[in-house]
């Protein structure tokens, strides 16, 4: 079992274990630059779309606009096609191009830190505003996505039915010191070992700990 007296070398382990796997794609954009505002539109792109596509829209977007003020120079169409083939790709031009419109209008053109002012942004959840905190400006906060919350039940740290309900029980368990660096180790993990079916427990770093919760089958 994976309690608070071990979660510490379990976590050691994994950063081991992942050190040479490909961050996900939005750590990869905040490691390449130090703007929020890369890291927010960055997350809205990778809602339901795969890291690779995620990175290279990314890119594409920020070398053709880097701020909120040319940014919203673009038309939607022009945006359309700098983003796609990210998933929802005419939908979250038009939110960002209105997340842009109000940045310029309401914080001007810069993204702010605190949670609540976040999710007032239209499309904005908790896992995006989280993510903004933790990669745009070093807040230590709680974002959790698919992989946080799977691989947190199977180690049988927590035990919840939602990503929300995991990010509330995480802030009142998981000492605060590993904040930062959680979303990232645990989504790496995910994508390369602790996938979603079928494990590769054989040469897991943590198998022996692990309880595997809700694991029906694994390599």
């Amino acid at each position: 079992m994976i309690t608070n007296k071990n979660i510490g070398i379990i976590l050691k382990r994994i950063e081991k274990k992942t050190r040479h796997n490909v961050l996900p794609s939005v750590s990869i954009i905040a490691s390449g630059s130090s703007s929020p505002f890369h890291v927010l539109i960055a997350t809205i792109l990778s809602l339901r779309t795969k890291d690779a596509v995620t990175l290279e829209a990314s890119i594409r977007l920020f070398n053709t606009a880097e701020t909120p003020e040319s940014l919203i120079l673009l038309s939607q169409k022009e945006l359309e096609k700098l983003i796609y083939p990210v998933a929802f790709y005419r939908n979250k031009s038009a939110q960002i191009l209105e997340i842009c419109r109000r940045l310029i209008n309401e914080h001007s053109g810069i993204v702010p830190k605190e949670l609540d002012e976040l999710l007032k942004f239209k499309g904005v959840g908790r896992k995006t505003a989280n993510l903004v905190q933790i990669l745009g400006f070093g807040i230590p906060a709680m974002c959790v996505d698919t992989h946080v919350h799977r691989i947190s039940n199977r180690f049988g740290y927590i035990k919840t039915k939602t990503p929300d309900e995991s990010e509330l029980k995480l802030r009142q368990k998981l000492p605060i010191r590993y904040w930062l660096s959680y979303n990232d180790l645990l989504v790496t993990f995910g994508q390369n070992q602790c996938k979603p079916v079928s494990p590769v427990c054989s040469t897991c770093p943590v198998t022996k700990e692990c309880p595997k919760v809700n694991v029906s089958r694994h390599r």
